[in-house]
C-alpha cells in the first residue's frame, strides 16, 4: 500500500527536524569527524572544526558529538570528487564494476552520457543503464544521447530523435543533453540537432557541447544556439576563445584523450571557476593502474596547480554547473559526501563517507547490493547480434580500396593510397566493418596500413560509436573467423591465429560490457594485447582502442564503415 501525500510530508518533517536538532547540537549527530582540518571551496583556504551529518547530511561545523565519531586529527577532508563527463561504457565493465574501481579514488558522483549502449539498444539502452545505477554508492546523474547514431554514415542499432529521448528528461537523474558532437548541423541550422536543443531547453536542461578547434562566427553560432559546455580543448587558445564566450571548460584527462597539461595554465583565479575535470573515457589498466578524478587532481597539483584550487575544481564546480546544489562542498546542509587524504601533495586517499556511511576503509569497499536490472532488458542487453555466419569470399573485393594509415599514438588517420590486395610485408592489411545490428549482411571493406600484424586477425565489436564488428587480418579467412567468433562470443574482442582464438575478452552486455570483475576483465584485456603484440601489432598503438576508432567517420582523414572507406574531409567515399 503506497505512502499517503500526509504520511510523506509527515515523515520529511521529523527527517528535517532531526537535521534542525543535530546541528543546533540538541542530539547527537549520526556521524563526526572530530578535529578536521578540510578544505572549504567557499573561502578558498583550509578550516578546522569538527564536521557533523545526521540524515546523510553535514548539519554543521564547529563543536559537536555524535553516535559515531570519527578522529581526523592529521588529515584533510575533502568533498566527494565528481566526474563532470564520462561514458561509463568506456571502462568494459558493469557499473556496479566501475564504482568498484572508483569509490576507493574519492568519487561519489559522475555524469555519465549512455551513448555507447544507446547506439546499440536506442532507447532500452538508456532504460538499461538508468537501472543498472540506481542506488549505487556514486552518484550515477545522466545526460541523454544527442547524437544516435554520430553521422548518418553510420549504421547503428537504432536512431533517435528528440521526441525518442524527451520523456527521459522527467527522470530525476538526467540532468541534460549529452555532448553534441553535430556541430557543423548546429551551424547550419538542420532541423534535427537543432529540435533536440530546442527540446532540452524547453525542459530547461543543460547542453553539453563537442566542437574541437572550432573559431569565430561559427563558435559563436554554435554557442548562440545554447551549448554550455565543451570536453575537446585540446590547447590553451581553443579553450580561452570558448571560455571567453561564456562556455564552461571540462578539462578531460582519460585513456583516449589527455589534455590536462596543455589545459593547466586555466586553472588559477582568472579561469578556475569556469573548468572542470573529466575523464571521458576510462579503460580497465587506466583505472585500476593510474586511478579516477583523484589522478587528475595529482596531476595538476603536479603541474604546480595550486591544491585548493584543484581540490575546487574536481568537486564543486561541475557540482554548481549542473545545478547539482547539495554536493560539491563541505557546508550545512551539503550531501555528508567526503574523501580523507593524507596530505594535499601525495593526496593518498585514505577512506571514503557516502552520506555519511564508511565506504571504503584504505582501499577495501564495503559490500553494495548490485541494483536489478528488469528481465526484459537483461535480455535485451545480452540479445543484440543480428549477423548471418561470414566467409572468406564476404571479404573478398577484386577492385581497389583506399588504404587507411594509422599514426602512432594518435586516433587521426592519413590517405595512404590504394590497394587492391593484401600484402604482409608492405603492412596493407584488409579492413572491414560488418552491420551486427539488423542482419542487413553490409560489410565495407578496405585496406590498413601501419597495425603491422604478421599472422592472423584482430576483431571488435567495441567500434565507436555504432559498435558494429570491425575486423583487421592478414587474410580474408581469419577475418571471417575473428569475425564469427565475436558473434559466437555476443560481443567482445578477440585475437585470432592459425584457426583458432588465441585471446578472447567476452562483452556480453550489448558487446560492450562485460559481466565479470573489472580486475578479471583487465587480466583478459592485457592477456589479449600481448597476444596481439605477439602476432606483430605495433607497439605505438592500442591494439583494440586504437582499431575501435578507425569506424568513427567524424575524426580525419579516412574511417571505415559499412559502406566502405570514407574521406573524413572530402565527404565522399574512396
Amino acid at each position: 500500500m503506497s505512502e499517503s501525500y500526509a504520511g510523506k510530508i509527515n515523515r520529511k518533517l521529523l527527517k528535517k527536524r532531526r537535521i534542525i536538532n543535530a546541528a543546533a547540537g540538541r542530539e547527537p549527530a549520526d556521524l563526526v569527524l572530530k578535529n578536521a582540518t578540510y578544505v572549504n571551496v567557499f573561502s578558498n583556504e583550509l578550516c578546522h572544526a569538527d564536521i557533523a551529518v545526521a540524515e546523510g547530511l553535514i548539519v554543521g561545523m564547529g563543536r559537536y558529538s555524535g553516535t559515531v565519531e570519527e578522529d581526523c586529527t592529521g588529515k584533510i577532508v575533502l568533498p566527494g570528487l565528481l566526474d563532470a563527463h564520462i561514458h561509463l561504457e568506456s571502462s568494459l565493465v558493469s557499473p556496479t564494476e566501475f564504482v568498484k574501481a572508483v569509490l576507493p579514488h574519492g568519487t561519489t558522483t559522475v555524469i555519465t552520457d549512455p551513448h555507447e549502449i544507446a547506439n546499440v539498444m536506442g532507447t532500452d539502452g538508456i532504460e538499461y543503464m538508468l537501472q543498472a545505477t540506481e542506488g549505487l554508492p556514486v552518484d550515477v546523474q545522466f545526460m541523454l544521447p544527442s547524437c544516435v547514431p554520430a553521422t548518418p554514415l553510420d549504421e547503428s542499432g537504432a536512431m533517435l530523435d528528440y521526441r525518442a529521448i524527451d520523456s527521459f528528461y522527467d527522470h530525476p537523474r538526467v540532468l541534460g543533453l549529452a555532448e553534441m558532437m553535430n556541430f557543423v548541423g548546429i551551424i547550419a541550422g538542420d532541423d534535427q540537432p537543432v529540435e533536440k536543443i530546442v527540446a532540452a531547453q524547453a525542459h530547461h536542461k543543460k547542453i553539453d557541447g563537442h566542437a574541437p578547434d572550432l573559431k569565430g562566427n561559427d563558435l559563436n553560432a554554435y554557442i548562440a544556439a545554447g551549448v554550455y559546455s565543451d570536453h575537446e580543448c585540446h590547447d590553451l587558445q581553443d579553450a580561452i576563445a570558448k571560455l571567453e564566450r561564456g562556455q564552461f571548460i571540462m578539462i578531460r584527462e582519460g585513456t583516449a584523450a589527455r589534455n590536462l597539461e596543455a589545459l593547466a595554465p586555466l586553472l588559477c583565479s582568472k579561469y578556475a571557476e569556469r573548468c572542470m575535470f573529466c575523464t571521458d573515457d576510462k579503460h580497465p589498466n587506466d583505472l585500476l593502474e593510474k586511478g579516477h578524478i583523484d589522478y587528475i587532481v595529482k596531476r595538476a597539483i603536479s603541474l604546480g596547480v595550486d591544491p585548493i584550487i584543484a581540490v575546487k575544481v574536481a568537486c564543486h564546480n561541475a557540482a554548481r554547473y549542473f545545478l547539482l546544489n547539495n554536493r560539491g562542498a563541505i557546508a550545512p546542509g551539503y550531501l555528508g559526501d567526503f574523501v580523507l587524504v593524507d596530505d594535499l601533495h601525495a593526496f593518498n586517499i585514505e577512506k571514503v563517507f557516502k552520506r555519511g556511511v564508511l565506504m571504503v576503509d584504505h582501499g577495501i569497499v564495503r559490500d553494495f547490493p548490485a541494483p536489478a536490472i528488469g528481465p526484459y532488458l537483461t535480455e535485451r542487453a545480452h540479445s543484440t547480434f543480428h549477423v548471418e555466419h561470414l566467409t572468406a569470399e564476404d571479404f573478398t573485393e577484386s577492385r581497389p580500396r583506399g588504404i587507411i594509415g594509422m599514426v602512432d599514438g594518435e586516433i587521426t588517420t592519413v590517405d595512404a593510397g590504394y590497394a587492391d590486395r593484401i600484402d604482409v610485408e608492405r603492412d596493407v592489411l584488409k579492413i572491414a566493418v560488418v552491420e551486427r545490428h539488423k542482419n542487413t549482411h553490409h560489410i565495407g571493406i578496405g585496406f590498413l596500413q601501419g597495425y603491422g600484424l604478421k599472422s592472423g586477425a584482430v576483431a571488435t565489436s567495441v567500434s565507436h560509436d555504432s559498435h558494429n564488428i570491425i575486423v583487421v587480418g592478414t587474410s580474408e579467412e581469419a577475418c571471417a573467423a575473428a569475425a564469427d567468433r565475436v558473434v559466437e562470443l555476443g560481443g567482445g574482442i578477440v585475437v585470432w591465429d592459425r584457426g583458432t582464438p588465441v585471446a578472447e575478452v567476452p562483452l556480453a552486455i550489448a558487446g560492450i560490457m562485460s559481466d565479470e570483475p573489472l580486475v578479471t576483465v583487465n587480466e583478459k584485456l592485457e592477456a589479449a594485447k600481448e597476444k596481439a603484440y605477439a602476432l606483430g601489432v605495433n607497439q605505438g598503438i592500442d591494439p583494440f582502442m586504437t582499431l575501435g576508432f578507425m569506424a568513427l567517420p567524424v575524426i580525419p582523414t579516412l574511417r571505415i564503415t559499412t559502406r566502405g572507406v570514407f574521406d573524413v574531409d572530402r565527404q565522399n567515399y574512396v
